[in-house]
C-alpha cells in the first residue's frame, strides 16, 4: 500500500517558474512529496501545448500519490490549468486554485513571449475552483479577474492590494492564500 497524502497538488507557476521566495515554491517545499511542479520546456517563451502537456505529466504523477488532486496555478499558469481542464473534463480533479490570472487582452500581457496564450478564453471548469486577484495587479484589473472567475464558474476572492501576488509582493508563505486553498479542498 502506497503512502497517501491528504491531497496531492500540481504546482503551475507563470513565466520562468516561481523563484525561491514565491509562495508557490514555499508551499511546494512545505507539502513535500504531495506537491508536483510542472516542468515545461518553454518556461521563458511559453508554448501553451507544451505547458498543457507538462500539466498532464505532473497530474499523472500527483494522482499516483493521491486520488484527490488540486491544481495550484499562478499567473500564466492559470491559463495552462484552464486549458488542461478544458481538454480533460472527466478527470477527477478535486479543485483549481487560480491566482492572479493575467488578462490576455490587457495592455500588459506578454504577447511576444506568450504568443500561443493570446487567444485563450475562460470556459466553465469541470471542478470546484477559486480565483484570487489583486486590486492593483499590473497584468489584470480586478473586474477582468472577476469576469474570468464567473466564466470559469469559480468563486471569486479579491485579495486587496497585493500587486501580482508573487514574490515581489512580499507575501512570503502567504498564510491567507493557504487558508483560501484549504477552503477549496475541504470535503
Amino acid at each position: 500500500m502506497k503512502g497517501r497524502a491528504v491531497v496531492a497538488y500540481v504546482i503551475i507557476p507563470g513565466i520562468d517558474g516561481s523563484d525561491g521566495r514565491h509562495w508557490q515554491t514555499l508551499w511546494e517545499r512545505d507539502r513535500g512529496a504531495a506537491a508536483v511542479r510542472i516542468s515545461p520546456d518553454s518556461w521563458s517563451a511559453p508554448d501553451l501545448d507544451d505547458w498543457v502537456g507538462a500539466v498532464q505529466e505532473a497530474y499523472d504523477e500527483a494522482s499516483g500519490r493521491d486520488d484527490r488532486v488540486v491544481l495550484v496555478a499562478h499567473s500564466l499558469g492559470c491559463w495552462a490549468a484552464s486549458a488542461w481542464l478544458d481538454g480533460n473534463p472527466s478527470s477527477p480533479t478535486a479543485g483549481a486554485f487560480l491566482v492572479a490570472p493575467p488578462d490576455p487582452r490587457g495592455p500588459a500581457f506578454p504577447r511576444r513571449a506568450a504568443a500561443t496564450f493570446v487567444e485563450v478564453s475562460a470556459r466553465p471548469l469541470p471542478c470546484p475552483a477559486l480565483v484570487v486577484g489583486s486590486t492593483d495587479d499590473p497584468y489584470c484589473s480586478p473586474e477582468a479577474a472577476a469576469g474570468f472567475a464567473e466564466q470559469w464558474g469559480a468563486r471569486w476572492h479579491p485579495a486587496g492590494a497585493c500587486g501580482h501576488i508573487n514574490s515581489a509582493s512580499g507575501l512570503g508563505p502567504w498564510r491567507h492564500g493557504r487558508e483560501l486553498l484549504d477552503s477549496l479542498t475541504r470535503r
